[in-house]
């Protein structure tokens, strides 16, 4: 048995100082710590915590030796096992769950414990942001992930109760009562009655068998009954929005969250072994988080002329600035900005139609660049072409010539006001060069894969990563379609993007040093763009592009390329922690300098990092140098 008797208050400071979250905090907080520290040991292959039974009253952090955490099957086998040893934690996702123990646990050697009672830890998680990160949104048990998992936030807020249910609750958590239902025979004015009744604002609507078929809400009556003018009497039926939208019931809310965003919808179903036990709406995550991305969303939504979007726009850094106080990861908080500001393009554009009148033939707008990988930041500069069907006679070709020009000229000014600056390269659908019918499109990238020129394929790179953004969607997709189909076997095209790839500036140099800025304005800081976060999403591009995967996310780029066996897992799991790691920090600079009115830049001060975030950063530019070693290997390039 190992002795506790050594373990003094001065010997747990010093060991809470080096481990991390606790290494975080302030010395008087750190005190605080561990005069509320209990010692507990226990022999090998003890019992620690049963999965579903234990009642978890205390924290526990492995001081010294080892526990075994894991899963049993249904057979009883172990479906998942994880050591862990000193410096790392049990018990806390089941205290901030609130539930009994989630796994079992056992100790492999005689162990000592730090413990500290459930309501201090949870004390903890509210008033210091460092812990409710790093026991919310830990993504693995790797080096960069813990860092990433620990980043300093911007200000000093404290973290609601509410904020963090978000991160951790999952949607079969939050509903609290069965959902009700309706015969899709019945009339409209009964299902306003049942839902006035039964105080909710949804029906699931059924057939004769008791099948579920569709879903009727409040909505639903007051714009397509009331407004419309159509009788009381019309069965639900008629009236309901049928294939109803569902998630699984362990969703995580904040995914159900943008799952609403992305399919236009404000209740979704949720499903446990493909039966539906209850629906989630809008104002329910809305209610949990207190400060929702939805209401943002609705407001674009409402908006009746284009100059009502100018203010709304502007307000999207707030939602977004508490999502990075919440603690959501730079996947989702990209994601979120992305999603707003399509609602903000799609208003856009309706309403601007609305003033021009219809377009002379289908046109589509296309959003390239970062908007085009859905990986926008704070300020990010437009990036966007149009496309429209071919037109078929010259007197339509001229008409659409002279409609678009003013459509896109309007709406690039409309997007400047809504705080989205121009493109100082000219890539705007203003510049007639990137407003043109499908066949120059077509040709456009036929001559940049059949006849690469090396400065060409550089310019046209930005163009690789285009998505549909706004209007025909068939058009974009079927240009995203002719491209994939034309990259099979352009060799030459992609021995030029690979030579691209090694091309980036290193961001550290062969001492370690982090190699930065010699000019003002932004002389002895990082460029975390050029030199970190660019080679990532090159890489994710050109390997896409070579075996044929249409996505255009860099992430989701990298996860298709370890499923279909192109890169290891090994290469996988560090190039996407590590491109998120500078995600994250990339995305914190740019909220600081929002708050403090600063036009947010990609210029990081290396020195305003602690020593763990700095140490993790330098490895992060060590896996870029293993990413580029796979390019020169796969491309055969000296």
């Amino acid at each position: 048995m190992p002795d506790d008797t050594a373990l003094t208050p001065e010997i747990i400071r010093d060991f809470l100082k080096s481990t991390p979250p606790f290494s975080t905090l302030d010395p008087i907080s750190v005190d605080g710590v561990v005069a509320r520290c209990g010692v507990e040991q226990k022999a090998a292959n003890s019992t620690i915590l049963v999965r579903g039974k234990s009642e978890v009253t205390h924290f526990r952090l492995v001081y010294q030796g080892q526990v075994k955490v894991f899963l049993k099957d249904e057979k009883g086998g172990i479906g998942l096992e994880v050591v862990r040893g000193p410096g790392e934690a049990i018990g806390h996702l089941a205290i901030l769950r609130g539930s009994l123990s989630n796994l079992e646990v056992v100790t492999t050697k005689d162990t000592i414990f730090i413990t500290m009672a459930r309501q201090d830890f949870l004390q903890l998680v509210r008033s210091h942001l460092s812990f409710s990160n790093f026991y919310l949104t830990a993504l693995s048990d790797g080096y960069i992930s813990k860092a990433l998992d620990k980043l300093e936030r911007p200000g000093r807020e404290p973290v609601s109760e509410g904020s963090l249910y978000l991160f951790s609750a999952q949607v079969g958590d939050v509903v609290r009562r069965r959902p009700e239902t309706i015969d899709g025979n019945e009339s409209a004015q009964a299902a306003a009655r049942r839902m006035s009744e039964k105080r909710v604002g949804y029906l699931l609507v059924t057939n004769s068998g008791g099948d579920i078929k569709g879903i009727i809400t409040d909505r639903d009556l007051r714009t397509k009954v009331v407004a419309t003018g159509v009788d009381y009497g019309e069965v639900v039926e008629k009236i309901m929005t049928t294939p109803i939208q569902s998630v699984p019931s362990h969703t995580v809310c904040f995914d159900a969250l943008l799952e609403m965003m992305k399919r236009r919808v404000h209740h979704l179903a949720i499903e446990t072994a493909g039966k539906i036990i209850g629906v989630i709406s809008g104002h329910d995550l809305m209610v949990v988080q207190g400060s929702s991305p939805l209401f943002l969303v609705r407001e674009i939504q409402a908006q009746k002329d284009i100059e009502g979007l100018y203010d709304i726009a502007l307000q999207s850094p707030r939602v977004v600035r508490s999502l990075i106080y919440e603690g959501a990861k730079a996947r989702h908080v990209t994601r979120v900005i992305t999603l707003i500001n399509d609602y903000i393009l799609g208003r856009l554009l309706t309403l601007l139609e609305d003033s021009l009148g219809a377009p002379p033939v289908p046109y589509c707008w296309l959003l390239m660049g970062s908007e085009g990988r859905k990986e926008q930041t704070f300020r990010t500069d437009q990036d966007n072409g149009l496309i429209f069907q071919d037109p078929e006679t010259e007197a339509e070709r001229k008409a659409a010539e002279e409609y678009f020009e003013v459509f896109a000229e309007e709406a690039v000014s409309d997007l400047v006001a809504c705080g989205v600056p121009r493109c100082k390269g000219g890539i705007m659908a203003s510049n007639p060069k990137w407003r043109q019918p499908y066949s120059v499109w077509r040709r456009y990238f036929d001559h940049w894969i059949r006849q690469p020129e090396p400065q060409e394929v550089l310019h046209a790179t930005i163009f690789f990563d285009f998505r549909p953004g706004f209007g025909d969607l068939n058009l974009g997709q079927r240009l995203r379609d002719h491209l994939m189909g034309q990259l099979a076997g352009q060799d030459v095209f992609l021995h030029y993007l690979a030579k691209d790839c090694l091309n980036t500036p290193p961001g550290t140099n062969f001492l370690r040093q982090f190699n930065l800025e010699k000019n003002e304005p932004h002389k002895n800081k990082l460029d975390i763009k050029t030199k970190g976060i660019t080679p990532f999403v090159d890489f994710g591009r050109l390997m896409a592009l070579r075996f044929g995967i249409p996505e255009t996310n860099t992430l989701e780029r990298m996860e298709l390329l370890f499923q279909s066996g192109r890169i290891s897992e090994e290469l996988f799991k560090q190039a996407s922690q590590a491109y998120e790691f500078q995600m994250q920090l990339r995305l914190i600079h740019q909220q600081r300098m929002d708050d403090e009115a600063l036009e947010p830049d990609n210029f990081i001060d290396p020195d305003t990092l602690s020593d763990l975030n700095r140490r993790t950063l330098k490895d992060s530019f060590g896996v870029i140098n293993d990413i580029k070693a796979f390019i020169k290997d796969e491309f055969h390039l000296q």
